[in-house]
């Protein structure tokens, strides 16, 4: 096994590219998605292999819902076929399954199916793997803020204290709390952005970007991330 000098605790991935995948193999979009499932098996067994703790994917985001119904219809579909097919494999390795986002704008057998495979695999800790599902990070940091308001609206004489609250008090706010912030956040398909995510939790996120599409981002592609990852010194605005 190829030898890494300072594997990261959290990977994070934006999986981007599952339209263009498709069109240029002459397929249509849903064909990408299909493919991009093979890609999250093959980075979920390489996070293992490697020694990653948590690996998160921005699968759907809050401003995905406007695409079109179908597309959403059939992306939904595929995530709650997908999640029942991977149970097994997910009690036989020891991944923690984890759903964060505004979950109330998915249906109810979506979320009844959530909660069973978060219940089942609550207790294993080799891995635990988190999917971003209909989420965004503006509103990650605004539902933080109003439960936050409401905290000190509840306890008016307790005010003083919670106002002097620093940033990682906040954390526990945001539907990441006790996980840990994203060491390398991986965006495929050569954009160089992160469209809305995890805002708050890449404040210090090492970056990686590779032209290749999500579909085609396997174990290979995922160590290359590894890799240079591996490269970098960590600052966090100090000096060394």
């Amino acid at each position: 096994m190829e030898n890494i000098e300072k594997v990261p605790v959290h990977v994070s991935i934006i999986m981007d590219g599952n339209g263009r995948w498709a069109g240029e193999h002459g397929m249509e979009r849903a064909a990408g998605h299909i493919e991009g499932v093979e890609s999250v098996r093959a980075c979920t067994e390489a996070a293992v292999k490697y020694g990653v703790k948590y690996l998160s994917l921005y699968a759907f985001s809050e401003e995905n819902w406007g695409r079109p119904r179908e597309e959403v219809e059939a992306l939904m579909a595929l995530m709650f076929k997908s999640m029942l097919a991977e149970l097994r494999n997910f009690l036989d390795n020891g991944i923690r399954f984890i759903v964060l986002g505004h979950r109330e704008r998915l249906g109810d057998e979506l979320n009844r199916a959530i909660d069973d495979c978060m219940e089942k695999t609550r207790d294993n800790g080799r891995l635990t793997l988190v999917i971003f599902l209909s989420y965004s990070g503006k509103w990650d940091i605004m539902q933080a803020a109003r439960r936050y308001a409401m905290e000190i609206l509840e306890h008016p004489d307790e005010a003083g204290v919670r106002l002097e609250m620093d940033p990682d008090g906040f954390d526990r706010y945001l539907v990441t709390a006790g996980i840990p912030d994203p060491d390398l956040i991986i965006r495929t398909s050569g954009e160089m952005r992160l469209s809305n995510y995890m805002l708050w939790q890449a404040a210090y996120s090492e970056l990686y970007f590779t032209d290749i599409l999500w579909p085609d981002f396997r174990e290979k592609e995922f160590l290359s991330a590894l890799l240079d990852y591996s490269k970098r010194d960590r600052r966090y605005g100090k000096v060394k």
